[in-house]
């Protein structure tokens, strides 16, 4: 399971790798570079399911087909 991921802005594109949290999902980042406060897209449980380079822990475990793997999605 990979748990960095590299965010980038929508607005001002500036990309900062990030450690995401494992048993939890991230629903606000305040970018680097410009200071716009990221929220998740619609249908999306995270600033890294939406901006990252990688989805969060949760929805990697899910797509690998870990035994009781929880979406935090669901």
């Amino acid at each position: 399971m990979l748990l960095q991921s590299t965010i980038t802005c929508p607005q001002c594109a500036a990309a900062k790798s990030e450690t995401m949290p494992t048993d939890a999902c991230q629903f606000f980042y305040e970018c680097t570079g410009c200071g716009t406060k990221l929220k998740p897209k619609s249908g999306d449980c995270c600033v890294f399911c939406s901006y990252g380079s990688v989805p969060c822990p949760p929805i990697q475990a899910v797509r690998s087909g870990e035994p009781d793997a929880a979406s935090c999605c669901a």
